[in-house]
């Protein structure tokens, strides 16, 4: 998490309020439908894109907990 704490040090405020938008849409299970959610091959993660992020994530008791957020590279989904 602390990673995540990092990166919002670093990005625009309204990146910030969209990535903040997805996450609390993760939550709902039905603003989850409006997402872009794809799963990550041979695991069990999940992506959701947000303009230049990807938001890694994975459910726990049916409850999604937010793994990572990330500027999309080519080590965005090494996990």
């Amino acid at each position: 998490m602390d990673k995540i704490r990092k990166l919002f040090k670093k990005i625009s405020v309204s990146d910030k309020d969209a990535i903040l938008d997805v996450i609390d849409k993760l939550g709902d299970e039905n603003l989850r439908q409006s997402l872009d959610i794809k799963k990550i091959e041979d695991s069990d993660f999940y992506r959701v894109r947000k303009r230049r992020y990807r938001i890694i994530f994975h459910y726990e008791n049916s409850c999604p907990v937010v793994d990572s957020v990330t500027i999309r590279n080519e080590k965005t989904y090494d996990i």
